[in-house]
């Protein structure tokens, strides 16, 4: 069974949880705070404190995930840097680890110039280590599903 982190489970994350954990796949989702745990937990997703601004606390919910989704198109916090040099520290981190395919959110309200310098990051990534990547950048009432589609196609399910 294919397991997906979502790193960034607010609102989308979460939606995207529950729609893929109805497809059959386990799912974590991380939270920076200890009242996200909770709420996330609640939807039947497996909670986890991991802050992608320190991005080793995330690389240690890896060891058993097939797919990660960077979830973080609007995020709260520097968008810049989560979308810059946290997410290509990020994709460094995960091609020693049993990661098999990497769904970045490339719309949300984090400044466009941003999003597109991170959707950048992640092709270039794929290409190098031979990761399957995507980028999705569908309207916020069709992301969910659209990035549920990108995962199971970029695990073959």
């Amino acid at each position: 069974m294919a397991r997906a982190l979502i790193i960034g489970c607010g609102c989308r994350g979460r939606e995207l949880g529950v729609t893929l954990l109805g497809r059959g796949w386990q799912v974590r989702g991380t939270t920076r705070t200890d009242a996200g745990l909770a709420t996330i937990d609640s939807m039947g997703i497996e909670a986890r404190i991991a802050d992608p601004n320190r991005v080793g606390s995330v690389v240690e919910q890896l060891g058993d995930v097939s797919l990660v989704v960077w979830a973080l198109g609007s995020a709260e916090g520097d968008a810049s840097a989560l979308n810059g040099p946290r997410l290509e520290r990020m994709l460094e981190q995960i091609v020693d680890t049993p990661v098999r395919g990497f769904v970045y959110d490339g719309a949300g309200s984090a400044p466009a110039v941003d999003l597109k310098a991170g959707a950048a990051l992640v092709r270039e990534a794929g290409k190098r280590w031979r990761i399957p990547v995507t980028v999705v950048e569908a309207q916020p009432s069709e992301w969910a599903a659209a990035a549920a589609d990108a995962a199971d196609r970029l695990i073959g399910l």
